[in-house]
């Protein structure tokens, strides 16, 4: 089969192996990595700094390098999404 052909085939294959986190796995990390840190107090407390998803999305990520968790960018989408849905609540 010509390469051109092949990778469709090849993305279509790879699309569901690797599926975006559900909330469960994303709450599941935010357990394993986050709480150690900090409780969720500090997502709802009145003089949070977060105040954008990108400011979110970009904390995510300094905290995922900060403890060398080595996540993909799956991961820290979903993290993002989940703290986003769970306290946050930005516009969209």
């Amino acid at each position: 089969m010509h390469a051109t052909r092949l990778l469709p085939v090849l993305a279509l294959a790879l699309g569901s192996v690797f599926s975006p986190l559900r909330a469960n796995e994303a709450a599941s990390l935010h357990d394993r990595h986050c709480a150690g840190c900090h409780d969720t107090g500090v997502y709802t407390r009145p003089e949070r700094k977060m105040t954008s998803r990108a400011g979110l999305y970009r904390q995510v990520q300094r905290c995922e390098l900060a403890l060398g968790l080595q996540w993909f960018d799956d991961e820290i989408a979903a993290m993002t999404d989940y703290l986003d849905e769970h306290f946050y609540r930005f516009a969209p």
